[in-house]
């Protein structure tokens, strides 16, 4: 645990050094420079999960690191944060999963963040079969990390903490949790309001899904621009599925606001035209099987669906959809590319305008299978176009594209070394697969200058991880 304190001196020596001030933790200074600064030291860091590490001998009872962001790159992880430290709630249990997912959260608006765990296996009984689930609020601030659950699944199916996002839905102030549950038959997206600093308290049904539904992401943005946070869904049934955002009213009450029939693996929220209104990415969208159009029917190798706010003509009421194949895109659609498993987005060249980081896990590297990259989408004012494609085999990136690395599993964007540039995080969990320590997270630079900035790999190898620790990357938080 120590290392975090090591860290934020290392950061105030070489910024002192530099005849720079460190903001103190917790100012407006740090607040608008760093996305996740979980150790207060004005920098964006990195949350990776490893739900299926091993912990005390327990597979799969879970772990996480934080990767701390520094004035040349990311460069310390804080360690081994499990279920197995004083002060985290529960204990290390083979199949808790604990670091199921992962979501930064400001929850007294201090500006330092803590960081939201989903146990997606947690069992709340002595029968270790069941998975209910549990989701936790850890404070990295103190010197010893402590942890509070704040959802607790509600039955043996439930799951919980395998999607989460958090925001003010309900407009009091308080930053509020939504997670999706599952189900013995039917899955549902619950709404637990602040303040995320007690116990469990009960939460709201905001929609039931068909038969074997359960949901795939959680985004939040601001979809029809009246400085609110809304939420938004997607989801897959047996015989069901959509796209869905829910708002709540001045009377705080939640409503289904906008609904769209084709569905995706992940969402991204941004204002990518710069009209006031955010924009939904929808990424590897697929048609609604009940349904007999959709938007994107050329998916080859994948396509990311945007959807457009708007404050004239409503939500939605213009789309597009971006593949391999559109213009002045990087790579070429194959089957099996999977363009779009993971999307996150930023303002990463300095011109106010977001971009749309695009994971390609599946990708093949010339003749190397699932090598996996990544394609950084143009935001303009007409919406998403063009973008450079990068790989292991791409000038400045370390390491060499080999066969099932998935690089771009993962993506987030924060700006790690605080020059004004938002970067890039792209995982890739098969990264030497089958030793102890496998996966990897790879820091790319935004540069305004460069366009392929020196990167840099940051690995469980490097960082000393323990054996356990095995697909480095497979969840991500930022």
């Amino acid at each position: 645990m120590r290392l975090r304190n090591l860290a934020a001196t290392t950061a105030v020596a070489a910024l002192t050094a530099a005849g720079l001030t460190l903001p103190l933790a917790g100012s407006a200074a740090a607040a608008t420079t760093a996305r996740f600064d979980f150790n207060g030291d004005g920098y964006a860091d990195i949350a990776v999960g490893m739900p299926d590490a091993t912990v005390d001998g327990k597979a799969k009872a879970g772990y996480i690191s934080v990767i701390y962001g520094a004035p040349e790159s990311p460069s310390q992880s804080i360690g081994v944060i499990s279920q197995a430290e004083a002060g985290i709630p529960g204990t290390p249990e083979a199949g808790d999963r604990f670091g199921s997912s992962l979501e930064p959260v400001d929850v007294n608006g201090d500006g330092v963040f803590e960081l939201l765990v989903g146990a997606s296996g947690e069992s709340l009984t002595s029968d270790q079969l069941k998975d209910e689930g549990t989701i936790t609020v850890l404070d990295g601030t103190s010197w010893n990390i402590k942890g509070t659950t704040v959802a607790r699944g509600t039955s043996e199916y439930s799951s919980i903490g395998r999607t989460i996002s958090a925001g003010d839905y309900d407009g009091d102030g308080d930053t509020d949790l939504a997670y999706g549950e599952n189900g013995e038959e039917h899955g549902a997206l619950r709404f637990r309001p602040g303040p995320l600093t007690a116990d469990p308290v009960t939460p709201t049904t905001l929609r039931r899904y068909g038969m074997g539904g359960a949901t795939r992401d959680l985004a939040t943005g601001d979809f029809d621009g009246d400085g609110r946070d809304d939420l938004a869904a997607t989801w897959r049934g047996i015989e069901d599925s959509s796209t869905f955002i829910t708002r709540w009213d001045d009377r705080a009450e939640p409503a289904q606001w906008y609904a769209d029939a084709d569905r995706g693996s992940s969402l991204a929220a941004a204002d990518f035209d710069l009209d006031g209104t955010d924009d939904l990415a929808v990424g590897l969208v697929q048609p609604n099987p009940e349904s007999e159009t959709t938007h994107c029917k050329d998916r080859l190798g994948g396509a990311v669906l945007l959807l457009k706010g708007s404050k004239s003509a409503g939500f939605g009421a213009e789309s597009e959809c971006v593949t391999q194949s559109s213009p002045e895109i990087g790579g070429a659609a194959e089957e099996g590319d999977d363009f779009g498993a993971a999307l996150a987005a930023g303002d990463l060249n300095g011109d106010s305008r977001p971009e749309l980081v695009v994971g390609v896990p599946g990708e093949d590297v010339g003749t190397v299978k699932d090598a996996g990259g990544y394609v950084t989408v143009n935001g303009t004012e007409h919406g998403l176009h063009g973008g450079l494609a990068r790989s292991q085999s791409t000038p400045n990136m370390p390491g060499t594209a080999e066969a099932g690395d998935r690089f771009g599993a993962q993506v987030t964007v924060g700006d790690h070394n605080r020059d004004g540039l938002w970067d890039t995080a792209v995982s890739a969990p098969g990264e030497n697969a089958g030793e102890p320590r496998s996966g990897g997270v790879w820091f790319a630079p935004s540069s305004a200058v460069e366009t392929y900035p020196q990167g840099k790999s940051l690995t469980p190898f490097g960082f000393a991880l323990p054996h356990g620790a095995v697909q480095y990357g497979e969840v991500l938080g930022l």
